[in-house]
């Protein structure tokens, strides 16, 4: 049953524990209100202002685990902190660990604060939770991805479009064999019962490119140092990838980052500025 005074408490004080700075956000001249104003959340969680309200005021609809995952992602909630959410609301907390895709605060915060660099984060089996800005425009808009689908590495071998960003047929293989010995890499240690098992089953079914490499019994090949996306507005960009491991989540953060000074570095500058533009 769902507890709506202790869940108004509970949103109005980690509302209000929140600046600006913590989720990414301008503070602004005028700021009266301790903490994040109820739009800004609303805006951070993906919901109406008028939603997020009621909610506060303890009138609203029960949530249901979706809007909650979405609250505790804009409120960057402690994995604790959403497990107690879920309860006030009347619903079992989501399963912790490589299965979830809570995203830690401490993954958010530097998230926010890459506002001009490509980054994501992504599960252990591709998919991505959260992008930048620029992550976006870049590489396109992956989170609203559901099924198998969510899945990059089953994008890959299952719709074309998953390959038309990356211009080097050569570069197109070496990433085949990268997410096809990744795939059986993490079956194994994740069990036959496993999503990851179930995702190699479904593939072989249906992909016979990707049946030829798992019948190959490859793994640990290494993907490439430099990825080259082609971008519509701007052409080839050469990106290095850094990464972040959550070892709690089994979650990364993928930072995409050009040689300062380099053509590369300058289509990413007007990919910012095209992606600005187009969010006005």
């Amino acid at each position: 049953m769902i507890d709506r005074d202790g869940l108004a408490a509970f949103l109005r004080t980690r509302r209000a524990s929140l600046q600006p700075d913590d989720v990414g956000l301008p503070r602004g001249r005028r700021r009266r209100t301790d903490g994040l104003r109820r739009e800004e959340v609303a805006g951070l969680c993906h919901m109406s202002t008028d939603y997020y309200a009621r909610l506060e005021r303890g009138t609203g609809p029960r949530p249901s685990e979706q809007m909650l995952a979405a609250i505790a992602l804009g409120l960057h909630l402690t994995l604790g902190e959403r497990d107690h959410l879920f309860r006030l609301a009347g619903h079992e907390p989501p399963t912790r660990g490589p299965a979830s895709d809570h995203v830690s605060p401490g993954l958010l915060r530097i998230l926010d604060r890459l506002h001009d660099t490509p980054a994501e984060v992504v599960t252990e089996l591709g998919e991505t939770l959260r992008q930048t800005p620029l992550g976006v425009t870049l590489l396109g808009d992956a989170t609203s991805r559901t099924g198998d689908a969510r899945s990059l590495g089953y994008r890959w071998f299952t719709d074309p479009a998953a390959r038309e960003a990356y211009d080097d047929e050569s570069e197109r293989r070496v990433l085949s064999r990268v997410y096809a010995g990744g795939l059986r890499e993490l079956a194994a240690l994740r069990g036959p019962s496993s999503r990851a098992a179930a995702l190699a089953a479904s593939l072989v079914e249906v992909s016979p490119e990707f049946r030829e490499l798992w019948e190959r019994q490859e793994v640990g090949v290494a993907p490439p140092t430099v990825k080259r996306f082609r971008h519509p507005e701007v052409g080839v960009i050469e990106v290095s990838c850094q990464t972040l491991l959550d070892p709690d989540q089994s979650h990364r953060l993928l930072v995409y980052t050009a040689t300062p000074g380099s053509a590369s570095h300058e289509k990413l500058q007007l990919l910012a500025v095209i992606g600005s533009s187009a969010a006005v």
